[in-house]
């Protein structure tokens, strides 16, 4: 496995109390996955596992770790899931996607390519696509990179199967940009 397959969805914070239980900062929209004896990836080929989680204090208590001392040693290890672990422990409701599912979609308005995605930013509450344009539209003057809004009624459908992205006003803000 590759630092590459891996998903960063938490870091380990500082210590808190003299048990060795330290602060879980989470950074990831499904917090369901934290669960008591849930290991995670630290890198592509050592796990911790948690064995007591609380997230309504955001702290957690990771196996083998018992004094501040201990926990000292692991403090700012990020934690990390797989694509399979985050599809089989995350439920997506209709019409909500997995970011990594979206990363590499064409983006298609009116038959025209505009762009593929290659990032999403959040910004405040919503989320954009950050769209890498076409060669061909760059060679007409077009910006090379531009966000659209992942919502209605910019994105009008998403096609994981086909990693085919169809939209509406697309053009108008790569145009604008």
């Amino acid at each position: 496995m590759r630092q590459s397959d891996l998903l960063h969805i938490a870091t380990i914070g500082k210590t808190v109390g003299i048990k060795g239980d330290m602060k879980l900062h989470l950074y990831t929209d499904f917090p369901e996955q934290f669960k008591n004896n849930t290991s995670f990836f630290i890198n592509p080929h050592e796990r911790l596992t948690l064995v007591d989680v609380n997230l309504a204090k955001g702290l957690t208590k990771i196996d083998g770790i018992f004094t501040p001392e201990d926990a000292k040693k692991i403090t700012n290890k990020k934690l990390y899931a797989t694509m399979e672990e985050t599809r089989k422990n995350c439920h997506l409701n209709d019409g909500e996607f997995f970011w990594f599912d979206l990363v590499g979609c064409k983006i298609v308005e009116d038959g025209i390519y505009l762009g593929e995605v290659i990032d999403i930013d959040r910004i405040n509450a919503l989320n954009y696509l950050k769209i890498t344009t076409a060669e061909e539209l760059i060679k007409t003057g077009s910006a090379k990179t531009f966000l659209i809004p992942h919502n209605k009624p910019f994105t009008i459908k998403t096609d994981i199967e086909n990693k085919t992205i169809t939209t509406s006003g697309a053009m108008d803000i790569l145009e604008a940009s």
